[in-house]
């Protein structure tokens, strides 16, 4: 397998996915095997899409086929999406040129044998559907909202920078047809598709958004992951950083410099489809700008916007811009295989050569493997580590549970203890240990503290005999400790839903109703139009 920069986080979080799926648990919010079996809350905070994905291919394929199945089916889903967005503006052969153009763009190489990166590769392959329905959101009726907010909330269930790159490129989209027809139209409906694709994708969103609190989420904007340290051809002083850089730097320019030239010649089909052609160029045009120093001004002040890290990610719709107005350059030519035979060369050089310069790995999905299956576990992540927790403190070796610590018992409770407890040695059986549930059984003669390998996160609900119990933190690791009374006990450790996951849920359970209620009333609607006697036959 090509191992990119994010592999290995990918690789472990499929297989913690499946080994979950194995133990009922059907959609995970804690990886349980980061940390080296200490855990994180991982899948509150990362898209599902991919992570779903990838896990359910590995039920039906060798793992290592996974990486390569999941690459092939999201560029084959990229080209049937720039195929349905082309054949609005292009006839059929061209359309299907663009889609072999955007599945096999530069960008999609970089992610696929340099990056690694499969949730950004989830979400390029749906941006054409959402370009297609943003475009169309002013004359789609309640079928194009639905279409819009499907699409939408797929990206943020995808790829979170991503999807702050889509949110951000569909107000440009809406806000140019609603100046080009001087009427505020497109931008209303806009707007209210922009929502309820929101809200389909709150029960993921809401608790990513509440509980960043409850972790080191500010790792993300780490110095060398800041937005004005990757625009193009940036200095750094770490030559592997500035390497990559400039590696990327030079795709984008590539395709930049290609888009510019194929909007110039593309130009003399913009009466055949106005909205697209205006569509598209603004979204070139933003996309290039943003990719350089000069729009340092637009990253800070814009919300959201320096959560994408990196500049040279608007390479993804740009790519979408690109696509279109090769197909559409070449359209009119008569002899246009020579065109798509020279872009074609150009890619398998750019592909050949960037295959040959990445690292090539028959290691890493075995060992991943392997460590889930013994139980040794994998590196966690700075961004996820719950607040006061140094994961490279962390005792690797330590046992699922054991005593921390024992306190003296009162006079008193030494006289009523001493015939049953003596000199009795503690005793602990751990009877259950899942993912998001342990029980612990525990004989000790006097007062303890255990010390589980797990970290603590308010979502993990303890309880004592039954009775509920306030964990607490080791001070440097964040491992969880659990205060146990003298005699026996019964310790149980469940991760419970929160209040802001239960909402989220909730929310995206209405709005999906709203939706299914908009889209069956236009569909009633236009099957009584249609029908015999209907007002269209009245009205001849």
């Amino acid at each position: 397998n090509t191992s990119g920069h994010d592999f290995a986080f990918h690789i472990q979080s499929w297989m913690d996915i499946s080994w979950q799926w194995h133990q009922g648990v059907l959609f995970p919010r804690w990886a349980a095997w980061a940390n080296f079996g200490f855990g994180e809350p991982r899948f509150i905070f990362y898209p599902p899409i991919s992570g779903l994905l990838g896990a359910a291919l590995g039920q039906v394929l060798p793992w290592r086929v996974v990486p390569g199945a999941l690459i092939w089916l999201m560029l084959v889903t990229a080209g049937l999406a720039m195929f349905r967005l082309a054949r609005e503006w292009l006839p059929p052969r061209d359309a299907i040129a663009a889609a072999v153009l955007y599945a096999a763009n530069p960008y999609h190489l970089v992610l696929a044998y340099y990056r690694s990166d499969f949730a950004e590769l989830v979400a390029s392959a749906v941006l054409p559907w959402v370009v297609l329905y943003a475009l169309r959101i002013r004359r789609g009726g309640a079928r194009g909202l639905v279409a819009f907010a499907l699409a939408f909330a797929a990206t943020w269930l995808s790829n979170a920078p991503a999807a702050v790159i889509t949110t951000y490129s569909v107000v440009l989209l809406f806000c140019v047809q609603s100046v080009a027809e001087k009427s505020s139209r497109a931008l209303l409906r806009g707007a209210a598709a922009t929502a309820s694709g929101f809200g389909l994708a709150a029960f993921y969103i809401v608790p990513a958004a509440w509980e960043q609190r409850w972790v080191q989420i500010e790792n993300v904007l780490a110095p060398e992951l800041r937005f004005d340290n990757s625009f193009l051809f940036t200095h750094s002083p770490d030559p592997e950083f500035q390497l990559f850089n400039w590696k990327v730097s030079a795709v984008a320019i590539a395709v930049i410099g290609m888009t510019a030239l194929a909007a110039v010649f593309a130009s003399r089909k913009r009466r055949d489809g106005p909205e697209i052609w205006r569509g598209l160029l603004s979204l070139g045009i933003v996309s290039t700008a943003l990719m350089f120093p000069f729009t340092r001004i637009a990253w800070q002040l814009l919300p959201k916007l320096q959560y994408v890290q990196f500049p040279w990610r608007w390479l993804v719709p740009l790519d979408v811009v690109l696509a279109a107005f090769v197909a559409a350059a070449l359209a009119p030519a008569r002899r246009k295989w020579i065109g798509w035979l020279a872009l074609a060369l150009v890619l398998a050089a750019a592909g050949t050569a960037i295959a040959r310069d990445t690292w090539w790995d028959d290691v890493g999905v075995p060992l991943t493997f392997s460590v889930i299956q013994t139980g040794q576990g994998y590196e966690g992540t700075d961004e996820y580590q719950p607040l006061g927790c140094d994961r490279t403190e962390l005792h690797t070796s330590a046992p699922r549970a054991m005593i921390a610590s024992t306190e003296r018992a009162s006079a008193s409770e030494q006289t009523r203890t001493h015939a049953d407890a003596g000199e009795r040695e503690t005793r602990i059986h751990v009877q259950r240990w899942s993912a998001e549930d342990k029980v612990i059984s525990v004989d000790t003669p006097r007062r303890a503290t255990l010390a589980l390998r797990l970290l603590n996160y308010p979502a993990w609900r303890v309880e004592i005999d039954g009775r509920a119990e306030k964990a607490a933190a080791e001070q440097v690791t964040g491992q969880m400790l659990i205060p146990v009374p003298a005699g026996h006990s019964l310790v149980e450790v469940r991760f419970a839903r929160t209040l802001d996951r239960t909402l989220g849920g909730l929310l995206s359970l209405a709005t999906a109703a709203i939706l299914l209620i908009l889209w069956l009333r236009q569909r009633v609607s236009t099957q009584v139009r249609r029908a015999p006697g209907g007002p269209i036959a009245e009205g001849g």
